[in-house]
This record gives C-alpha cells, sequence and structure tokens, in this order.
C-alpha cells in the first residue's frame, strides 16, 4: 500500500505532467485550449497534494524520485503525454493543424493484423489460408539438391539409382505412384517397365502425351524385392513430392494404387472405395485409381481404370463440373 507522501508526490507528477502537456499543445500551435478549466483543475490536485502531510522516511528510500523519472521520460514521447491528459480537456484546431495532428497508425485495424510472409519449408509465402498449397519460389533442382545422395531411410541400402519425379513441370495434370520398380531404378526414370508402358498408354487414351503430363513416386528408392515402403520409409521421402507439387500447381493429380493414394491423402479408406471419386488435396483435384501394375495382373480392373480416366479427362477439358 502506497504511503501519504507516496500519494502526495503522485498527485503532484500528475498535475504538473498535465501543465507540461498543455504547453506541448500550444507550441505545436494548436488553438483553443482551455487553459483556465485545466488551471483550476491542476491547482485543486496540487492544494489536495499539499494537504497530505508527508511521513517521516529514511535519508536512503524515496520511490517518488523514481516515479518522476518514470513520468519524465514518458513525456519525451507526444504520443504516450496523451494518455495523461485529463479527460476533461477539449481542444479545437484549425483544418491544417488537425492535418497535422493525425495519427500515422492505419485507419484500418485489419491493416495491424495482417501476418507478415511466412518463411517456410516452401519458402518465403503467403498461404491464402490453411487448406490452399502455398506458393514456392524454389527449383525441382533445389529439391534434388536437398536429396543428394540419400540416406534418410533403409531404402537407400539397396537402390542403385534415386528416381526423381519427371516431365513437364508446368503440367495441368500428374501421376504419383509408390516407388521405383526394377526397370525405374536401372534407368533412373519413373514408370519405363511393363506398368510404365501400359500408363503410356492410358495417357494416350485420354488425349494426351506422356511429354505432357509429371509423373513420379511417393518414394525414390526401389524397395527390396519390389515390396511395400514402410510407413516411415513413406513418410522419410514423402516431403520432396510435396514440394514438388507446389512448385508444379497441377489440377489434377491421379494417384497409382493403394499406397500412393493413402500416403499423398492422409487417409485409411482403400482404392476400392476411393476410385472413380475425386478427392481433394489443398485446392487439387485427386482422382484414386488402380496402378497399371495391378492392372497388368488383373486385367478385368482396365474397365474401372478408364471410366476414372474419362472423368479426368472430362474436367480438364471444362466438361465436368465439380
Amino acid at each position: 500500500m502506497e504511503s501519504k507522501a507516496d500519494i502526495r508526490d503522485d498527485l503532484r507528477s500528475l498535475a504538473q505532467d498535465t501543465s507540461e502537456y498543455v504547453s506541448y499543445l500550444r507550441e505545436l500551435g494548436i488553438s483553443g485550449v482551455e487553459s483556465d478549466s485545466i488551471n483550476s483543475e491542476t491547482q485543486a490536485v496540487i492544494s489536495s497534494a499539499e494537504k497530505i502531510k508527508p511521513e517521516p522516511k529514511a535519508a536512503t528510500q524515496n520511490p517518488a524520485l523514481q516515479r518522476n523519472a518514470e513520468a519524465s521520460s514518458i513525456l519525451d514521447s507526444p504520443t504516450k503525454s496523451a494518455s495523461l491528459a485529463p479527460s476533461q480537456m477539449r481542444v479545437s484546431s484549425s483544418p491544417e493543424q488537425k492535418e497535422m495532428a493525425k495519427p500515422t497508425t492505419p485507419n484500418n485495424p485489419r491493416e495491424l493484423e495482417t501476418p507478415p510472409p511466412m518463411n517456410t519449408l516452401f519458402g518465403e509465402i503467403t498461404p491464402k489460408d490453411e487448406a490452399s498449397l502455398p506458393r514456392t519460389d524454389e527449383t525441382f533442382e533445389d529439391i534434388w539438391n536437398d536429396i543428394g545422395e540419400c540416406v534418410r531411410c533403409p531404402l537407400h541400402a539397396g537402390r542403385t539409382h534415386i528416381v526423381n519425379t519427371e516431365g513437364n513441370r508446368n503440367a495441368r495434370l500428374m501421376f504419383v505412384g509408390e516407388a521405383p520398380g526394377a526397370n525405374e531404378d536401372m534407368q533412373a526414370r519413373p514408370f519405363v517397365g511393363r506398368a510404365g508402358e501400359l500408363l503410356n498408354k492410358i495417357i494416350e487414351a485420354i488425349g494426351m502425351k506422356r511429354e505432357d503430363i509429371l509423373i513420379g513416386n511417393v518414394n525414390r528408392c526401389r524397395p527390396p524385392e519390389n515390396r511395400t515402403p514402410t510407413i516411415q520409409e513413406a513418410k522419410t521421402c514423402k516431403p520432396f513430392l510435396l514440394r514438388e507439387i507446389a512448385i508444379a500447381q497441377p489440377e489434377v493429380i491421379v494417384v497409382l494404387g493403394n499406397t500412393a493414394m493413402k500416403n499423398l491423402l492422409d487417409t485409411k479408406e482403400g482404392i476400392t472405395r476411393l476410385r472413380g471419386k475425386f478427392q481433394d488435396y489443398k485446392g487439387i483435384k485427386v482422382m484414386p485409381t488402380f496402378h497399371p501394375a495391378y492392372l497388368l495382373r488383373d486385367p478385368s480392373k482396365k474397365r474401372e481404370t478408364w471410366e476414372d480416366m474419362k472423368m479426368v479427362r472430362d474436367y480438364l477439358d471444362g466438361k465436368l463440373k465439380l
């Protein structure tokens, strides 16, 4: 609790601050300050302060000095001083003086709330919202340099080559598989074996060529005996694919097979339930369908895959509205 002396000193300090603030307004050339009212209020405060008798204090203890020093530092800033003026103070000024006295802060509070660009994995970006795919200023070569001679997961031990994404980097359509096979591992290119030949035919069937589209995999190293990549192996490699998608910004991604679909969409649903139904990945339409390697084992699924691809074609041609 403050002593009587402290209260007295605080009142005197406030009165002095008020007086100095009025002088400051006059120095700015602002007319119409009702000084008589202010002076009478100031004098009343001073008189009240004088009536409070100080309590004896040790010479080494004088908190009022500290308060007065703090008040002086506040007066160094006109903006802060304004907060100390009594609410009864009324100031009138000419139009020119009002223009000079305008605050420099934005009139619209939302301007102060705009977040700065975020420095993220994708570079300096400002996403439209959390669901939108961020824009990026990096390149595919930047990503591949980051991958380097990757040893981040056990798959590096059995690979011959790292198989990076291939094709048109401005493609409207992208295909994503799960991982390279033996032929892809040898040639360092995605989808070049028998499954790749079938995929080429699928692409041509919808009126496009392989060089028109972008092709990649979730994992870039061949799993031993073409086994399914583990969850951790996919999790390690997936961020590189997502960065490539952020660069390419395709309109449609066709995910080939159960593993690729689950990894890209983070879903537990199976390919049989989701195929033929457009999904969404950060604003990009995603069509799950069967992997070409599966179609080679079960040709009866080719009809369903063809129906899926016709929907993709119609969407890209503007014939299908979603």
